[in-house]
């Protein structure tokens, strides 16, 4: 290698590192990227009535005010109070615990061991255990308060960036592209332009599988009597939204109330939400998103681990677009653009030599 090679690799290595140590804000800015296309998407579809981009975009933001104020107003009420209903079962589903254990104390197992043999703690013992417990619960409110800052300021960040991106979104898009060589700026626009296509596919086919979901949780719960149907079905749809891990989390909340009537509900909720996220992954999910990027259900499950491990919960929420994102890239930048270049200059460079014998042939 040249010294102008070993150059441009260590920059390029200088600055992997440097994005390495901003991996959380740029999380942060690609979530305000993927905002600002969904947004942008909707002004466009203003502007083909005939409005300025300026009215189109305060148009698209106050539809989407008033479409959250109307949410708000109608349908968070009745949640927030089933769900304050369902925080109010957990006290008695732990006291039928406590009572389940002092019939089990009071005519105990042959296997479990006698109440005499049973050493309590001294008082001393149990005293600063207490202490040390209230201690670590003071320093986790603490440390609560400080994440719930943190998050606030970051939804902010994300907000402003999202507004910024929306309100010019040519400018920032001409930026980026000319980070690249000049030879592959075409190139590069066309490929963003793929990104964004793929990301609207997503977007959409997965609000209208998150409505589907919820529908029929709503609908299988309230068949089988279960309380609080509105709340497990909002939490079913937006769960949804983590693939693989949200739907598997949706079904703590509808089992443990069902524990409290009767455990043959427990397990009908199981075999319900295992039918409807069947039914949604092999059915309802390909016939909806025939545009969306395929991809395969071990490739999206090893990409929710990476980014989870490597760039946390927002890692986790964001998986699958960064995966398309990717995805596209790889297909498109490393190979057709080079991988299959590659294949073609190697194929032409052997058939020459059976070019020149066939006309060497011909000449004799």
């Amino acid at each position: 290698m040249k010294l102008g090679d070993w150059i441009a690799l260590l920059c390029l290595i200088i600055s992997l590192i440097i994005l390495w140590k901003f991996r959380q804000i740029l999380m942060l800015i690609f979530t305000a990227v993927v905002l600002a296309i969904a947004l942008n998407s909707f002004v466009r579809w203003i502007q083909q009535f005939g409005m300025r981009r300026g009215k189109a975009v305060l148009v698209a933001l106050s539809s989407v005010l008033l479409f959250g104020a109307l949410f708000v107003s109608l349908v968070m009420p009745p949640f927030l109070a089933q769900f304050q209903e369902l925080i109010k079962l957990v006290p008695v589903g732990f006291e039928q615990f406590i009572d389940w254990i002092e019939q089990l104390m009071k005519k105990p197992p042959a296997w479990l061991p006698r109440q005499e043999q049973i050493e309590l703690p001294d008082l001393s013992d149990l005293t600063q255990q207490i202490g040390l417990l209230a201690q670590n619960l003071l320093g986790n409110f603490f440390a609560f308060f400080s994440n719930s800052l943190t998050t606030l300021l970051q939804l902010l960040l994300v907000i402003v960036l999202t507004l910024m991106l929306l309100a010019n979104p040519t400018n920032y898009r001409r930026t980026i592209v000319r980070l690249f060589p000049s030879f592959y700026r075409q190139r590069a626009d066309n490929i963003l332009c793929q990104c964004e296509i793929a990301l609207l596919s997503w977007m959409g086919g997965i609000v209208i599988n998150s409505l589907f979901v919820a529908t029929l949780s709503g609908i299988g719960l309230w068949i089988l009597g279960i309380r609080f149907v509105l709340a497990h079905a909002l939490m079913a749809g937006v769960f949804n939204f983590i693939p693989n891990i949200g739907p598997v989390t949706s079904v703590v909340f509808p089992i443990s109330v069902a524990l409290l009537d009767a455990p043959w509900k427990a397990i009908a909720i199981i075999i319900l939400y295992i039918v409807i996220q069947n039914i949604e992954s092999y059915w309802f999910s390909p016939m909806v998103m025939q545009k969306q990027v395929s991809l395969l259900p071990a490739a999206t499950l090893t990409a929710q681990i990476f980014f989870t491990h490597f760039l946390g919960f927002l890692g986790l929420v964001l998986a699958l677009p960064l995966t398309v994102v990717v995805k596209t890239w790889i297909e498109e930048a490393l190979i057709k653009d080079i991988l299959d270049q590659q294949g073609e200059s190697v194929a032409q460079k052997q058939l020459k030599p059976a070019a020149t014998f066939e006309g060497n042939d011909s000449r004799q």
